[in-house]
């Protein structure tokens, strides 16, 4: 019986183990070519709400540049590149039609108030605590899955950080074009 409790011990121990040592160090870490994909993320969407933006850093560790130039994830039925920005205090939206640059040595945050993925036509709400399975396509990294840890509605930054031009930012009833999102 004790041999049995032994074995059965070691045999818990070594698949623990062998779990940890399965496991990368930084879970969120995306490798794609020469590019390093971290902190992808989301906001909680409110039940009804049609769109839902997401969240992410794009570091490019090569001597090329890359291009992000769209996405697609079974939440949505469409994923765009969008970018936000204030002129003669008012905020606008633009979808990037031609893509985001990530220029060689250098690191593109996509956060609230700048460069965001804009999920179209939400098939059902993003709910706090889930993970949402998006496919990144890039010029010459090619497609790339990454899973979007969904964060409350009013989430600045993973970790509780925050923007400052989010702070600063206009009544959303001021917004010329480009698409709605509550609290983008």
């Amino acid at each position: 019986m004790r041999i049995k409790k032994l074995m059965l011990t070691a045999i818990a121990s070594a698949a623990l183990l062998a779990h940890f040592l399965a496991t990368p160090l930084r879970a969120d870490e995306v490798k794609a070519g020469d590019l390093v994909i971290t902190q992808a993320w989301s906001r909680a969407t409110p039940g009804g709400a049609k769109t839902g933006g997401g969240y992410l850093t794009i570091e490019n560790k090569g001597s090329t540049p890359d291009r992000l130039i769209g996405g697609s994830a079974d939440v949505a039925a469409k994923v765009e590149m969008h970018e936000m920005s204030m002129k003669n205090g008012v905020m606008t939206m633009r979808p990037l039609d031609k893509g985001l640059t990530i220029e060689p040595g250098k690191t593109v945050k996509l956060a609230p108030g700048g460069y965001h993925l804009m999920m179209m036509d939400l098939k059902g709400p993003l709910k706090q605590g889930d993970k949402v399975p998006v496919t990144l396509e890039f010029e010459k990294a090619g497609k790339v899955a990454v899973s979007l840890d969904v964060h409350g509605v009013g989430a600045q930054a993973p970790g509780g950080g925050g923007s400052m031009m989010m702070k600063k930012m206009p009544d959303h009833s001021r917004l010329r074009r480009g698409c709605p999102i509550d609290k983008m």
